[in-house]
């Protein structure tokens, strides 16, 4: 799609001019200051619809390409363009990201200028998420790969560990839950750093370029044609940069152990923004660059790689099913999902591959469902404990009746939209490795007990004491629930819109990275050298 208005640049930066406007604003001014951040979230809304409605799923594998010179002596550019992937992901984060103000517009008190900062941090967020799915240039998404968890870190560690009483709440956690999010992640892109200065130093002495570039096109390009030669150690020690940087930002098992205590420590509407938004940039970027930049490397890692993913697949629902905290319970569904949608990646069939992008948007909007009603549910009682709770179904029917719907949805039940997901990433898994398919599918159940004995445990029986007074949800959270609800239900019957998006841009990606589809690919043996001829 070939457009004059540069239709990208407006959609990444909207959040960021607006995010500064805010931030100008008198410290008076707090109502002005969330309406304001509302108002823009909304017109990113407008304008990422208005991109699917032009986008064209048949036409060029990148539209409304925007390409620039940036830094010339180091082959950089400002290069933006989208695919089928990556619209889906702009459309989660667009949608998801007003109902995130609304669910947290009382989180950030009275006091000064904190509620300018949280809700411009919470714009910073998105418009660096959205230039991470959208840019065309390695440098370029790097920068802003790693320049999103500083506003994260502050939204954590500021806004966090409030609204909680008793022994929910430790001096100090917040702040450690943020610094410990942080390191882990800066870590994760410094080992990412050190791969893309060797990705540059590889494409300068290719003799391809001419000079050093980091055009994502160009490179892929030169790899799937074998013009790079690149030195196997090598491609195997860029590909580990990468997709460690990436297995720590989804989180993947074993590097999760960041992801609980931020979750539990922030604002539900935070820890939404995320582990519904952000953590998908990591599983973006498996997909993106390190199949489509390592594709041979990609397949000597595979087994590894999808041994880690069922591993956490059964290792998050085993886990959530011992929690105390309702919070971190769903924290650790999270993990799980990750699991499956790092495992559709790298089986690298065509119906894992969709199934791992719709699963993407589908855990995004079941996650935000249920952790925002739980999240309502504390701030009325004022603890985290699930003991604490019974009976709720009786004083707040409607807040229990979405929380049951939102929970389903997290066990993928066939009608709501993470099942079509699932099942996708099962089928494309049997295809090659019927064992690790079969393996994942025990989380079926296990997800099954952990959701219905939570629900059960909370929701049901008699009224525990203290929940009698529990308000029902208010028009301002209806609004937040009603939408993730209605999403739920629609994709679950009808996902084949988003199918017609997904699928050309994951057809493109195996041919890049020369890889059969299920249709036609038979199962296959696991060795360290990837599948047989």
């Amino acid at each position: 799609m070939v457009s004059h208005f540069p239709w990208l640049s407006a959609l990444w930066s909207m959040p960021l001019i607006g995010a500064g406007v805010i931030m100008v604003l008198p410290a008076t001014q707090r109502h002005l200051a969330k309406c304001t951040a509302l108002m823009t979230s909304i017109a990113i809304l407008a304008m990422a619809v208005a991109l699917a409605v032009q986008f064209q799923p048949q036409g060029n594998e990148y539209q409304f390409v925007e390409s620039h010179i940036w830094i010339p002596s180091f082959g950089a550019g400002y290069i933006l363009g989208i695919d089928g992937i990556a619209l889906a992901l702009v459309l989660l984060t667009a949608v998801l990201v007003p109902l995130i103000l609304l669910a947290g517009w009382n989180d950030a008190g009275g006091r000064g200028r904190l509620v300018h900062t949280y809700v411009a941090l919470i714009l910073a967020v998105e418009g660096m998420v959205l230039i991470s799915l959208i840019a065309l240039d390695v440098l370029l998404f790097f920068m802003f790969f790693e320049a999103m968890l500083i506003p994260l870190y502050f939204l954590v560690g500021s806004f966090g560990g409030t609204g909680r009483s008793g022994s929910d709440v430790a001096a100090g956690a917040a702040p450690r839950a943020a610094l410990k999010f942080l390191l882990y992640n800066l870590f994760g892109g410094l080992i990412m750093l050190a791969a893309v200065i060797g990705l540059y130093v590889v494409t300068a002495h290719s003799g391809v370029f001419g000079s050093g570039t980091f055009d994502f096109r160009a490179i892929a390009t030169a790899v799937s044609s074998g013009q790079l030669g690149i030195n196997p150690a090598a491609l195997n020690a860029m590909f580990l940069g990468f997709m460690f940087a990436f297995a720590v930002k989804a989180p993947l098992w074993p590097f999760h152990t960041w992801l609980p205590g931020a979750a539990v420590e922030a604002t539900p509407a935070a820890a939404v923004l995320m582990m519904s938004i952000v953590d998908k940039v990591g599983t973006f970027g498996m997909l993106r660059y390190c199949l489509q930049l390592f594709p041979d490397a990609s397949v000597t890692f595979r087994p590894f790689i999808i041994t880690l993913s069922v591993i956490a697949i059964i290792y998050g629902a085993i886990v959530a099913i011992g929690q105390t905290d309702v919070m971190r319970l769903i924290a650790y569904t999270s993990i799980s999902h990750f699991g499956f949608i790092v495992l559709g990646i790298f089986v690298m069939t065509s119906q894992g591959q969709s199934g791992s992008t719709l699963y993407m948007v589908n855990h995004g909007i079941s996650t935000a469902a249920l952790f925002l009603i739980a999240g309502f549910l504390v701030s009325r009682r004022g603890t985290r404990t699930i003991a604490a709770y019974g009976g709720v179904q009786k004083v707040a029917p409607v807040l229990a009746g979405t929380f049951m719907v939102a929970g389903l949805a997290t066990l993928a039940l066939p009608g709501l939209a993470p099942f079509m997901s699932e099942f996708l990433v099962l089928i494309g898994t049997f295809t090659r490795y019927p064992a690790f398919a079969v393996l994942a599918s025990v989380a079926l159940v296990l997800s099954s007990i952990y959701i219905l004995w939570l629900y059960q445990r909370m929701m049901t029986g008699p009224v525990t004491d203290g929940n009698d007074k529990l308000r029902d949800l208010l028009p301002r959270e209806l609004a937040v629930v009603t939408p993730l609800i209605a999403l739920l239900l629609v994709l679950g019957i009808y996902p084949k819109p988003a199918l017609d998006v997904i699928n050309p841009a994951v057809d493109r990606t195996l041919i890049t990275i020369g890889q059969q589809g299920p249709a036609t690919a038979p199962a296959t043996p696991m060795t360290a050298e990837g599948p047989h001829p």
